[in-house]
């Protein structure tokens, strides 16, 4: 089974790629122990794998994550077909609920006293408790890889918070922080009852602790709070749509992504396609556990090139989603949506759930935002003779189509006045912050407002790092990479509003233009 695999994990030795891939230098590997016969020197410190190039896939990786900031990845060493099986991890190899508890009678029996706590609580229990071990549990070597600080929302700190801007982003933020405070408070006593040392009982810890099972667990059937699954978590994020699909798999383009319906989870979606595709084909476009031959399975989403980076869709998710649950966004994602806030009597003319009325990450209001505003702006008396055509999709009247428009392009307008910056001084800020941390000192802050001024002054704060700890520094650069992404996300944000008042403004010109013409063509 092993040789027809392009990756797998081995029962035996590695050998490693000494290649740098895409220009990535690779430092010196170091075998740690391994955890169990089972991964018998499969897991690395720096925390990626190199695998042969038979095995079709190796880990490039950068500087070790747990130093403030890295790089993880896995490429391809050879060139990999769509739906090629490259990489199978037992289910041994998974690090679940049920299998650590299985292996500690004390946390088993104690967590016996404690029903209520959900699923991802009992994991984070679970891992912490791991972790309290230190070398003696054997999953020692894969807990030593893992990063030691996230920068999902419930990590971001006040500043971090404010610097989103939306007001539904800041409420987010907020409801994972307390979230996550709820969630730790709940589950003391069992920490208590587990005699975890005090460093893994703070909230600090269970922060950590949360954020590995939301960034990193994928879907397993029988645990909602799913597994950690080493290797496989090593696999970067794709956005479906970015994916690019060949006219050979033509087959397979209407295939929907397969994710859970939860976050962070990778999901195998079963045999939802419609005949006459076979169900196996949506089988193996990501991953998925399979219970056949008791382990997880990893597919090639499209064909990859050799030194390609081999990714993993994880769903379809907006950069606000992303930032929550994994800690990253991606400057050109196709999922990304941008919210109005709507009339109250809005919600009750349309059968859409509310988050299917947004604007798209280029700028066009979706198909259901625009079929709940035109019937909106269509007179009490008519909208029951017009329904169907909102709820078809065309435009009701070119009267009607206009107040729509100037609708969405006012309420774009003020979300954008809301704000505290401008995207041009979104910009300068950031390219402010990139030449701080070069250490260059030519800066020109141009003709910025206050509130810009402020927000420079207060990253200029944090990244003072006089007579700091080495500890200490590494805190400041993580709260400020977590300012970054908190400034780059509404950035994005503001973007997609602008263009949709773009889209909105080149639509309300053609139809006056039309209205014109017609106009004219009546006064002939």
């Amino acid at each position: 089974m092993v040789e027809s695999l392009v990756v797998s994990l081995l029962w035996g030795s590695i050998f490693f790629s000494r290649t740098p891939l895409d220009g990535i230098p690779f430092r010196k590997p170091y075998l740690a122990a391994a955890p169990s016969s089972l991964l018998r020197l499969n897991l690395i410190y720096p925390p990626v794998l190199r695998f042969t190039a038979s095995f079709g896939v190796v880990a490039a990786c950068g500087e070790d994550e747990g130093n403030c900031g890295g790089r993880r990845g896995l490429a391809a060493v050879r060139d990999i077909m769509k739906g090629e099986l490259i990489l199978t991890v037992p289910k041994e190899a998974l690090m679940t609920s049920e299998s650590l508890r299985s292996k500690d009678q004390k946390l088993s029996a104690a967590l016996c006293k404690y029903p209520k706590l959900s699923s991802s609580q009992v994991l984070a229990v679970s891992l912490l408790n791991e972790v309290n071990k230190g070398k003696v549990t054997r999953w020692y070597p894969y807990l030593k890889q893992l990063p030691r600080s996230y920068d999902i929302l419930s990590s971001f700190g006040r500043l971090e918070i404010e610097a989103l801007q939306m007001d539904d982003a800041i409420w987010t933020a907020e409801r994972a922080v307390e979230k996550d405070k709820m969630d730790w408070r709940e589950a003391t006593a069992l920490m208590g009852e587990l005699n975890l040392k005090h460093q893994l009982s703070t909230f600090k810890a269970w922060l950590w602790a949360s954020a590995t099972i939301s960034s990193r667990t994928m879907h397993i059937p029988w645990d909602s709070a799913g597994c950690l699954c080493p290797v496989g978590d090593l696999f970067n994020y794709a956005a479906p749509a970015e994916e690019p699909y060949h006219s050979e798999n033509k087959a397979c383009q209407n295939v929907s992504p397969l994710h859970d319906t939860s976050p962070g989870k990778v999901q195998n979606s079963g045999n939802s396609v419609e005949e006459p595709f076979d169900a196996h084909v949506q089988r193996l476009i990501d991953a998925g556990y399979e219970e056949e031959i008791a382990a997880y399975c990893f597919y090639a989403r499209r064909n990859y090139r050799k030194g390609d980076q081999v990714l993993l869709s994880y769903g379809t998710y907006t950069n606000l989603e992303l930032l929550e649950h994994y800690g990253f966004l991606l400057h050109e994602n196709p999922n990304d949506k941008a919210f109005v806030p709507l009339e109250p009597d809005m919600y009750s003319l349309c059968s859409w759930p509310k988050d299917s009325l947004y604007i798209h990450q280029d700028g066009k209001p979706s198909f259901a935002l625009l079929a709940t505003v035109r019937l909106w702006a269509t007179p009490v008396t008519h909208r029951r003779s017009v329904g169907h055509i909102s709820h078809s999709g065309h435009q009701i009247s070119g009267e009607n189509e206009v107040t729509v428009l100037e609708w969405i392009v006012k309420n774009c307008r003020a979300l954008l006045g809301n704000c505290s910056t401008s995207i041009e001084e979104d910009e300068l800020l950031l390219n402010t912050v990139d030449k701080i941390q070069d250490h260059d000192t030519s800066i020109d802050f141009g003709d910025v407002s206050r509130a810009c001024i402020i927000e420079l002054s207060a990253f200029l704060e944090m990244n003072d790092r006089k007579q700091c700890s080495q500890v200490q520094m590494c805190r400041k650069t993580r709260s400020i990479h977590r300012w970054k992404l908190a400034v780059e996300w509404r950035l994005s944000y503001k973007r997609i509003l602008c263009e949709c008042i773009s889209h909105c403004n080149e639509r309300l010109e053609y139809l006056n233009l039309n209205e014109l013409d017609q106009r004219n063509s009546d006064s002939i």
